[in-house]
């Protein structure tokens, strides 16, 4: 699937993940792939919609990683074990790091049906945070930048002289591409690895290469920038970092370094430990953990 042999920018087709249980919501899932575990930090990117399905994910644990969540249509309640109440809007970011626990739940707001559309994306936090207290912050005002033909707002580092205030703890960058019709060449930094996702229709990708609706791209680094043609406004997600090279170890919605750190997150949320708190207004209602396979677990590994 590399655009040229002996190049290893690749295109990463989506794949639709049921999430079930009371969220009755579908996503499609991009990262992690078999062979690419990250994008810089970034470890986890999941599309939602257009849908009229409700979000009604009800507390559930996270460790080890930062929470993205970036809506572009539809309103989304999160609440969280550390007392945080916020309804999140299109265009703004909310922001939570689960360092060594936390919960929290995410509701549609409303009780009528309406569409919701948006990612949620996850940051591999390093070894020097990961172990850390939680912390949540929702950001409604980021910085944009203006291009001819296209528009960009920082969720998360800095891109083109504007910096997002999200906090970060690796060399990273989030960015929201709204592109007009024509080509566009986008800045890239050519010490990060980047990937490109075409959320709401095909791009076309150094002039040839058709990146699908909800496909993802791949740049190895080195890259200064892309071309990007669109035949009409397209939003695009540009993604990026640093190569994350700490051994990644992913199961459920937690993140460690061994097969025991998984274990032991899981036994502390089915044991309803203080480590991951508790989230007001669920009536005690929590998702709980699968049962964990019966295999060691080991790490993720970077094979493309």
């Amino acid at each position: 699937m590399s655009a040229t042999p002996g190049v290893r920018d690749r295109l990463v087709e989506s794949r639709i993940v049921p999430l079930g249980g009371v969220r009755g919501l579908s996503v499609h899932r991009t990262l992690p792939l078999r062979g690419l575990p990250t994008v810089g930090p970034w470890c986890f990117v999941d599309q939602f919609g257009p849908t009229f399905s409700r979000m009604e994910v009800m507390p559930h644990p996270h460790t080890g990683l930062q929470t993205v969540t970036w809506p572009l249509v539809g309103e989304i309640r999160h609440r969280d074990s550390r007392g945080s109440d916020v309804v999140l809007k299109p265009g703004e970011l909310n922001l939570m790091t689960s360092g060594d626990g936390v919960s929290h739940s995410e509701l549609s707001v409303g009780t009528k049906p309406t569409v919701m559309h948006g990612l949620q994306l996850w940051v591999a936090l390093p070894n020097s945070r990961r172990l850390g207290p939680s912390n949540f912050e929702h950001h409604a005002n980021l910085p944009r930048v203006e291009r001819e033909g296209w528009q960009a707002t920082v969720m998360m580092g800095e891109f083109e002289g504007a910096k997002s205030p999200a906090t970060t703890y690796s060399p990273i960058v989030g960015v929201e591409l709204r592109l007009g019709p024509g080509r566009s060449r986008i800045p890239l930094e050519p010490g990060f690895e980047h990937a490109i996702l075409a959320v709401d229709g095909m791009v076309i990708v150094d002039e040839h290469i058709d990146v699908g609706h909800r496909e993802m791209y791949y740049f190895e680094p080195g890259r200064r920038e892309v071309t990007i043609d669109v035949r009409t406004d397209t939003i695009v997600l540009l993604i990026g970092g640093e190569p994350f090279t700490e051994q990644l170890l992913m199961w459920w919605n937690f993140i460690g370094r061994t097969h025991e750190d998984i274990v032991e997150a899981r036994n502390d949320w089915e044991a309803e430990s203080e480590r991951f708190g508790f989230v007001d207004g669920h009536d005690g209602v929590r998702i709980p953990a699968p049962p964990m396979p019966n295999v060691r677990l080991t790490p993720r590994r970077r094979t493309l």
